[in-house]
């Protein structure tokens, strides 16, 4: 049977890869409307930040001027799509999108800011993902929807995590946090500290670890009763989604990603984390974290 001519025009006109895409599928799903980049191959779907005003150095920003998340789909290679997208998030947005990522198949590879002298203060979470098309866009649809209730809850960004009061004075008890953590710490102050080192190569042929800042560490501050844990982990890109993973599964808030080196091997991606709770849940959350990047 002979193609009708539309169809022929249409397989003719545009490539492969938007070929293999069903743009009104994704627009369906994700709820966005898109655009095609037909010579790329490519379909982005947008949703400006519109939702809340934001000033940078005292002057109001125009999503135009870069507050518009998006998520562009192509055709995978050893998967049927890829995406990848950059989501504008303010602070109380970011723990709840990123989970809802997590949990709906796509990865997270970026957290950082693009401004300074920000009100409210954004954030710029990159994603990405491998699979089938369906499963790529409800995984942003999650995202999306994600900050939809909170901005939902609560119109304007809210200004701090929530849970105890961590209290001025710091009375942390070592002994019990080195029996959950497995490991010997330092303690000053009332506050205790765990640190793990692994070993890299620079492109200079220098061999660096964790004296050079390759490490894994947490910070421990308040009471056992109401505690605070800020710290980073080193980890490969393969440690980093279940690393990721398992701190926000355990509740503990993730603030930051990004590289502390270029041209390292293996290559080690740093990410900054907060949590609040008792000492002993925050330090079995650390645990578990560091049983996927430093097994050993």
């Amino acid at each position: 049977m002979k193609k009708p001519l539309a169809l022929f025009l249409l397989s003719v006109c545009l490539p492969q890869a938007v070929l293999a895409l069903d743009i009104v599928r994704i627009e369906e799903i994700t709820g966005l409307k898109g655009s095609l980049d037909e010579k790329a191959g490519v379909f982005k779907v947008t949703s400006p930040r519109n939702d809340v005003a934001v000033t940078v150095d005292g002057r109001t920003l125009d999503p135009f001027l870069g507050l518009t998340s998006w998520a562009a789909f192509t055709k995978g290679k050893e998967a049927e799509t890829m995406v990848m997208g950059d989501l504008v998030l303010f602070q109380d947005e970011v723990n709840p999108v990123m989970s809802a990522a997590l949990e709906n198949g796509l990865t997270i590879t970026a957290l950082h800011n693009h401004f300074f002298y920000d009100d409210p203060k954004v954030y710029f979470m990159h994603i990405g993902g491998e699979g089938e098309e369906e499963k790529l866009a409800t995984g942003v649809r999650a995202a999306f929807d994600a900050v939809g209730k909170i901005r939902a809850a609560n119109a304007k960004p809210t200004e701090g995590f929530g849970g105890p009061v961590i209290p001025p004075e710091n009375s942390i008890s070592p002994e019990p946090l080195e029996e959950i953590l497995g490991m010997k710490g330092t303690a000053k102050d009332g506050m205790f500290k765990i640190s793990v080192g692994r070993d890299v190569e620079m492109d200079c042929g220098c061999k660096v670890g964790g004296a050079m800042g390759v490490a894994s560490w947490a910070a421990f501050a308040g009471s056992d009763d109401a505690a605070s844990v800020d710290g980073d982990f080193a980890v490969t890109a393969a440690e980093l989604q279940p690393t990721l993973k398992s701190l926000r599964s355990n509740g503990i808030n993730i603030v930051a990603i990004h590289n502390h080196m270029t041209a390292e091997k293996p290559q080690i991606i740093f990410f900054h984390y907060w949590g609040k709770g008792k000492a002993g849940d925050l330090g079995k959350a650390v645990k578990a974290a560091l049983l996927i990047a430093h097994p050993q």
